[in-house]
């Protein structure tokens, strides 16, 4: 870490600390959102605090910062440090459970600001390998700090991907493409995954430039078939996928239409800065 903001003012690293009482520490309960910034801007920042405020909401945790509050400290976070960051923003429990209005009365809100720890060049010149799971995430609407099954992987294994029932929804942090004949692009709909922002950034894109996109599940039987995969997110922006398990996809290179997607995005990153 770089910096925290906590109780209402910035703070050393050091000096953050939370109580035992706190009921993310007790029973994992807390959501947050991850994203950089890039040009020292903060990307779809927006986009980012609707869905923190949805997962909030989502998981019974009420009086919450208002929401310009917490875009200006973020901003004077960035600002303080004067390079590009990585930006978490948490909400907690708070230190308890109210029965009778079946919520989270008093949550704590902190950010942290670290390294932006992006995906680095070998990743992208030689793609990654997923490992599937046969389970989906549990409430993908709501970004919980709970990623405990994201961790259980073999050694060189990127994240996993979910898998549930012969149909394809995440990986671990990230939203999945699968590519069908160089121009067609399969992603799985909202109702199923957590609401990436790249996600959306991609989809945007490629409508803008001729591609066909399907918002569906794909399914493990069409990773046969399949040209290319990508992963998207905040932070790793593209990421190819060369193999997800024992399955090679395509030639088990990055191909073109993931180059196009990351070249498209880079290109247009202005778009999605405040």
């Amino acid at each position: 870490m770089l910096l925290c903001f906590m109780n209402g003012e910035f703070l050393k690293p050091e000096d953050a600390k939370l109580p035992m009482s706190d009921l993310i520490i007790q029973r994992g309960v807390g959501v947050f959102e991850a994203f950089a910034s890039f040009n020292l801007k903060p990307l779809m920042l927006t986009a980012h605090m609707t869905r923190f405020m949805k997962s909030a909401k989502d998981s019974g945790i009420e009086n919450i910062p208002d929401v310009e509050y917490i875009k200006n400290i973020i901003r004077e976070g960035i600002s303080r440090i004067g390079h590009d960051v990585r930006i978490r923003t948490f909400l907690t429990g708070g230190d308890y459970f109210d029965s009778e209005k079946g919520c989270f009365p008093e949550p704590r809100f902190f950010v942290i600001f670290d390294k932006a720890g992006l995906t680095t060049p070998e990743e992208r010149e030689n793609g990654v390998m997923l490992e599937p799971v046969a389970f989906g995430r549990d409430n993908p609407e709501v970004k919980s700090v709970d990623y405990r099954a994201t961790y259980k992987m073999p050694a060189g294994t990127y994240e996993i991907l979910y898998c549930p029932n012969g149909e394809i929804t995440e990986a671990g942090h990230s939203n999945f493409f699968l590519v069908l004949n160089d121009n067609t692009i399969i992603t799985a709909p909202l109702s199923r995954v957590l609401r990436g922002t790249t996600r959306g950034a991609i989809i945007e894109l490629a409508k803008e430039n001729g591609y066909n996109v399907e918002e569906r599940c794909p399914l493990w039987s069409e990773l046969y078939a399949a040209s290319e995969a990508f992963l998207t997110g905040s932070i790793k922006m593209i990421v190819p996928v060369v193999k997800i398990g024992g399955i090679t996809i395509g030639d088990g290179k990055p191909g073109k239409v993931t180059r196009r997607f990351y070249e498209l995005y880079t290109k247009y990153l202005e778009r999605w800065l405040e």
